[in-house]
């Protein structure tokens, strides 16, 4: 006996009647009608956009189908590399030597290819090299990338794998990176000696310092330049023959310091004039100056000027998952060095000698918040405020306001 749809359960209720199905189903076609419409408007306009972006720059590099693909894992004797087909069949893997002379060889007899390789000490030459044989290179940033955590296996030779795979089907989640030009990162090089030579000295002082404190003395203080002349006659006498070597050597450095100085200040001057705008902000100096614009280079490659904040790794790391948040460090991606030239100079200026200015006044009210390492953080954030308050700078050439935002409260009394 069949059941309608109004019988009764066993436990004594009633079944509702199905409801009809009908307006639904209808309204999901239409949608779907007007997704499939969307979609074949926008391959109709494929070819015209492509056409119109002829010759400029492409920012999000597609998949590769229709040449080799070539990942190599760059080591600093021996790199790993690993060809892909048209298919995606492996055609070759091996190794070869990372010099100018055996990489240009190996892709000059190698056929049109995308070359996918990872960020790192040789990866800016070993780029102009394979260009030059005239391949398409991008370079991974790894840090961005999916970790190897889960990977039971790891070598170099499943890393240029799969670089190679990556680079084929999904090169976006490579998250490429461009390097800055030859020029720039020859001038850079001065920086980053100058900044290795500082070190040095540090070190020097610093093992100075703490061997006489070993003997029951003391040093007098005095500032890094100045230690030599101070210092040489204060040194015990059961110890000088030993300690003198170290504040003279830490004297000769000094002036090399000295001249890399000169150096820097030449190049802001006559090569990187536009290093002076940044430099209408109190405690940004010429190091200061043109390490930034050395670092960032291209001023428009950041659509908004906060955006270098995170660049420099000066914005706070993010791990929320549900209802957890946590409140984690600054990432310190990024240039080291520029970072903590950065953070110098946030330290001048909420220090004694700081003028009074829109930024000094934001991070002493974060320092008045109290709270375990206040000075510290509101150091970092006034760090942060002023890369972009420079980067600002640098793309509109204002001049400098320090107090900006008081500005219209004067005019308005």
């Amino acid at each position: 006996m069949k059941k309608n749809s109004n019988s009764q359960t066993k436990t004594g209720q009633k079944t509702k009647p199905a409801k009809a199905r009908g307006p639904v189903q209808q309204e999901s076609k239409e949608v779907m009608a007007e997704l499939v419409a969307k979609l074949s408007e926008r391959l109709e306009q494929k070819p015209t956009e492509e056409k119109a972006a002829e010759g400029k720059p492409q920012r999000a590099p597609a998949p590769n189908r229709d040449r080799l693909t070539v990942g190599v894992d760059l080591g600093d004797q021996w790199s790993n590399y690993c060809i892909l087909g048209l298919e995606g069949e492996t055609l070759g893997e091996g190794q070869l030597r990372t010099t100018r002379e055996d990489l240009a060889a190996f892709f000059k007899a190698l056929a049109a290819a995308r070359v996918i390789i990872e960020v790192g000490t040789h990866s800016a030459w070993v780029r102009e090299v394979v260009v030059g044989c005239g391949h398409e290179v991008l370079v991974a940033n790894p840090r961005l990338m999916e970790g190897t955590k889960r990977r039971k296996r790891k070598n170099d030779r499943l890393d240029a794998n799969k670089l190679a795979r990556l680079g084929r089907v999904d090169p976006q989640s490579l998250f490429p990176m461009e390097h800055r030009s030859t020029e720039v990162r020859q001038d850079l090089v001065v920086l980053r000696a100058r900044d290795a030579m500082v070190s040095v000295r540090t070190q020097l002082i610093n093992a100075t310092r703490g061997l006489v404190k070993s003997m029951g003395a003391r040093l007098p203080k005095c500032s890094s330049p100045s230690f030599p002349d101070k210092v040489e006659e204060a040194l015990p006498a059961e110890v000088r023959e030993a300690l003198l070597p170290l504040v003279r050597l830490a004297a000769a450095v000094s002036d090399c310091i000295q001249v890399y100085d000169e150096r820097i200040e030449q190049l802001g001057r006559e090569k990187y004039g536009h290093s002076e705008l940044l430099r209408q902000v109190k405690g940004v100096g010429p190091l200061t100056s043109l390490a930034y614009v050395l670092t960032l280079e291209k001023p428009d490659r950041f659509a908004k000027s906060r955006d270098v904040g995170p660049y420099l790794g000066l914005a706070p790391q993010q791990e929320d998952s549900g209802d957890s948040q946590p409140q984690l460090g600054i990432s310190k991606t990024g240039d080291v060095m520029l970072r903590r030239l950065l953070v110098g100079s946030a330290h001048y200026i909420l220090g004694p000698f700081g003028p009074d200015t829109d930024l000094r006044r934001y991070g002493l009210r974060l320092c008045d918040r109290g709270g375990k390492n206040a000075k510290k953080r509101a150091a970092v954030a006034v760090a942060r405020k002023l890369a972009v308050l420079l980067h600002r700078l640098w793309i509109s050439g204002e001049v400098y306001e320090p107090l900006r935002q008081d500005a219209p409260t004067a005019e308005a009394a």
